[in-house]
């Protein structure tokens, strides 16, 4: 059944549409932190259709909302007022830390995207936006013009001037052997520098852990140091939560508050989790940043009722069982768990992240040289053992990303850890 579905697959659907594993599966259904594929085998889901199931699979409190609200209405579009779009907004502002907010619901992570770059040329009246090296930030036009990673750049023509800037990766690239503060303030002299060398841009543009990129960030404080430069020229920050948003990284819920020095983003974007599985995006933005438009908008899909009614439901759930405070205890957990199998293990170079975002980077034992054909082998190694790891990596794909729901227990984690030492054990030698 599964080859039949494969093959019927490559018949109608792009060939630049990726598939794990060389056997690709199909899953059917799923319950807390595991799944199950169309042949019965069961799996501990270390990815969550990446970072998307935030709270687990098949939630009751977040069906039963979905359930009752397409028994009343499914969808209406923005024409008309929506209750359930305009409470989810009013929490999502209240939470976003950002004065005097304004909320606008797309159906992804990259129409979000979009429409922050949108708001910040517009507002500036500039095209030229700053952006990290080895960042993502989705698949459309604009957003594959600021990718800074060549795996997921298909073209170099794009509507923006794209300037990138140095930072997002803490253990690589020039300024890697420097401490911590000397690292931040060589990346603030390179932002200034480049600066002087150009227009004013609109904005700079960055996740705060670096998600396809490979889980990789910054010491804490770099983008509130790039924000005082900022700050100077009117440039603004956009944050792209779309992974690291509603309390994954353990430490805060939002990427940004390890940056919070200097205040909160001027635009804040976030995606993914929020839905747990339900298609939702969105941009929070300063009243004067949001209304800067001067022409008609609307969002036919954003904020429909379904995926509203999604929302809340899992908003209300993920705040009342403090899954961030179980990301920071069972991820801390983790990644000390994973990090003394990494001591042991010669090609994994790095094991990096915090909450339960983490990145396990591998390389060619005894070099600095990513090892691709390495992550893909771990992959498939950690598959057969019941377990679902995602990777990327700016670095030709060689890390591995681990990014389970939020509610996971400390004996899933074991349990996770324990496939992942065997998977890497048994195919790096």
């Amino acid at each position: 059944m599964t080859k039949d579905l494969l093959g019927r697959h490559r018949a109608v659907l792009p060939d630049w549409l990726a598939l794990y594993y060389e056997e690709p599966l199909e899953i059917t259904h799923g319950e807390g932190r595991h799944v199950w594929d169309s042949e019965g085998n069961k799996y501990l889901d270390f990815f969550g259709g990446i970072l998307t199931t935030m709270t687990a699979h098949a939630l009751p409190e977040i069906t039963k909302a979905v359930s009752e609200q397409a028994g009343r209405i499914i969808h209406s579009s923005t024409l008309y007022l929506n209750r359930p779009m305009v409470e989810l907004a009013e929490r999502i502002a209240q939470l976003s830390g950002i004065p005097d907010a304004r909320v606008f619901f797309t159906t992804s992570g990259t129409e979000a995207n979009d429409t922050a770059l949108l708001l910040a040329t517009t507002y500036r009246r500039s095209n030229t936006i700053l952006a990290m090296r080895n960042s993502y930030h989705g698949r459309s036009f604009s957003a594959v013009g600021i990718t800074g990673n060549r795996g997921w750049s298909p073209t170099s023509l794009s509507p923006l001037q794209t300037l990138y800037v140095h930072g997002g990766v803490r253990t690589r690239g020039p300024y890697a052997a420097l401490s911590d503060d000397d690292f931040i303030a060589a990346c603030v002299d390179d932002l200034k520098d480049l600066l002087g060398h150009t227009r004013p841009p609109a904005a700079l543009i960055a996740e705060p852990i670096q998600g396809v990129g490979g889980f990789t960030s910054p010491p804490d404080g770099l983008y509130a140091a790039f924000r005082e430069v900022l700050n100077e020229r009117g440039i603004l920050w956009i944050a792209d939560e779309v992974q690291t948003g509603w309390g994954r990284t353990g430490d805060h819920f939002w990427g940004w508050q390890a940056h919070a020095r200097s205040g909160p983003p001027d635009i804040l974007t976030f995606a993914k989790g929020i839905g747990n599985g339900m298609s939702i995006g969105g941009v929070v933005a300063r009243a004067e940043i949001m209304n800067c438009l001067d022409s008609n908008s609307i969002s036919t899909f954003g904020g429909t009722q379904i995926t509203m009614a999604a929302g809340l439901a899992n908003l209300s759930y993920l705040l009342e069982h403090d899954l961030q405070g179980n990301a920071r205890r069972v991820g801390g957990l983790l990644i000390e768990r994973l990090r003394s199998v990494a001591a042991q293990v010669p090609g994994v170079r790095e094991v990096r992240g915090r909450g339960l975002m983490l990145g396990v980077e591998l390389v060619k034992p005894g070099t600095d040289e990513a090892d691709p054909q390495a992550a893909a082998a771990v992959l498939e190694a950690a598959r057969a053992e019941g377990l679902l790891l995602g990777k990327g990596g700016g670095h030709n794909t060689s890390a591995l990303r681990i990014a389970p729901p939020l509610s996971l227990t400390v004996a899933e984690a074991e349990e996770g850890a324990a496939i992942l030492e065997h998977a890497l054990r048994s195919t790096i030698q």
